[in-house]
């Protein structure tokens, strides 16, 4: 472990900690076996690697665990390892073009990278009142279904982790059958780039609002089960209770937001707090829990899955009333590319719209050609947009130089923020229980790393 090497050096582990005594990275082996490499040392002080392989399956996250037997004394989070540059890459493409990179960030939450950035790119072009209703009802409506989805991967993974297997089977049971949904509307089932400026990209398919409404009342009747299984479950909540415990004064310290933050009872929800997209017309509230620890968290998850059922029910019932309302804002400047139709080879132009501007309107195909090759300009500015996803505060910080790409876009992912409470929650406990607080903050790194 030791090196001269100044490219081996770990920055994340300064020599002087890695290199003091013997260090062990734990790769899937017994623990019998480390324990008695201990003894055998007759180490004190060990320092573990955990991962950067999945330690749970949030993603490659390393934790650097400095125990004392099976206590730890001292936890960091290795963060990187997932870095795929696409808040730059984004400064090479158009704006339209930039939703197809942010919604590979958090691939858990696809939809909150999309609408956060086009709001910001919205309100520098100043057409934040000129998006159509129907639109804003189909963001909501796709948002919370993520919602959903997201949490159920939360769910289900936190109780994979521990055991609880039956939970994480019903709970990528049920996301199936959201991004069944989300395949329907936009043509993926992931990174969708469907959120554009402007609105979104295509109308709702014949037959989905039948589609919404079935997974509603299907939901209705599964969602318990979670409860059943989980809520009262004695060794469920011995397992989670009282672990990773962070109350209000450390969440604001550190700029926690989402389900940590509300764990400690404190109901801060942007959807409420800072309405954005017409949230303040939906009949919901926000979910809370009193016991700032792991088991807090995933009650309010739960609970969240069932205002998220309100609010896409109440989508549901407002779009049987927009059949054939504009999805899109009627400037033609911006709102390429929303005349699309899905075919039988996939998602691609209408036919309508390809007859007219191949056969009909040179100005048309002339207007259509530099739309798609440049792009649209956006006034030169700097805007902030904030939604509440998954996992918290999701901003972005969107800058224009009046041109055809963004000069700059930085997000606050709530992941990043949120894995600065690993050491608080994981310090002074057992080491089983790190990976216990670590599901309870529900990281993604994707969104982490960028």
């Amino acid at each position: 472990m030791t090196s001269t090497n100044q490219d081996s050096q770990d920055f994340y582990a300064a020599s002087g900690e890695t290199s003091e005594g013997q260090v062990f990275t734990v790769t899937g082996q017994d623990w019998d076996s480390i324990s008695q490499g201990v003894a055998d040392s007759h180490e004190e002080r060990i320092v573990v690697n955990m991962g950067p392989q999945h330690p749970s399956t949030h993603g490659v996250l390393r934790l650097i665990l400095e125990l004392d037997g099976e206590t730890v004394t001292e936890a960091r989070c290795g963060i990187g390892y997932l870095h795929t540059g696409i808040e730059k890459n984004m400064e090479y493409r158009s704006w339209v073009q930039g939703t197809t990179f942010v919604t590979r960030m958090d691939y858990l939450a696809p939809l909150f990278n999309e609408a956060t950035y086009v709001l910001g790119v919205e309100r520098l072009l100043g057409i934040d009142d000129s998006i159509p209703e129907k639109a804003q009802v189909m963001r909501v409506l796709l948002m919370e279904l993520n919602r959903i989805s997201s949490h159920l991967v939360a769910v289900a993974t936190g109780g994979m982790e521990i055991g609880a297997l039956t939970v994480m089977t019903i709970g990528f049971r049920e996301r199936e059958l959201v991004l069944d949904l989300f395949e329907l509307i936009t043509g993926l089932r992931m990174n969708h780039a469907f959120i554009r400026p402007g609105g979104v990209a295509q109308d709702l398919p014949p037959g989905a609002l039948d589609e919404i409404r079935d997974f509603i009342a299907l939901m209705k009747k599964r969602l318990p089960e979670y409860a059943d299984l989980c809520n009262a479950n004695p060794i469920f909540k011995r397992r989670l209770e009282g672990v990773g415990h962070l109350d209000l004064a450390g969440c604001m310290a550190l700029g926690l937001t989402g389900p940590v933050l509300r764990s400690t009872g404190y109901a801060w929800d942007l959807r409420k707090t800072q309405p954005y997209s017409g949230y303040e017309d939906y009949d919901f509230e926000v979910q809370t829990w009193d016991t700032s620890d792991s088991y807090g968290r995933f009650r309010i998850r739960l609970n969240e899955m069932w205002e998220s059922l309100k609010i896409v029910e109440q989508c549901a019932d407002r779009l049987a009333g927009l059949e054939g309302a504009p999805v899109m804002i009627g400037d033609n400047k911006i709102a390429w590319p929303s005349q699309l139709a899905i075919g039988s080879d996939g998602m691609g132009n209408s036919l309508d719209h390809i007859r007219h501007i191949m056969g009909e309107s040179m100005e048309a195909l002339i207007h259509h050609f530099k739309l798609v090759t440049e792009g649209f300009r956006v006034p030169a500015g700097q805007a902030y947009a904030a939604i509440e996803g998954p996992r918290g505060e999701l901003g972005a910080h969107v800058v224009s130089d009046g041109g055809t790409r963004p000069f700059r876009v930085h997000f606050r992912d709530p992941s990043f923020t949120n894995l600065q409470a690993t050491s608080v929650m994981a310090e002074g406990g057992m080491i089983a229980d790190v990976i216990v607080a670590i599901a309870s903050i529900d990281p993604v790194m994707g969104g982490v790393d960028r």
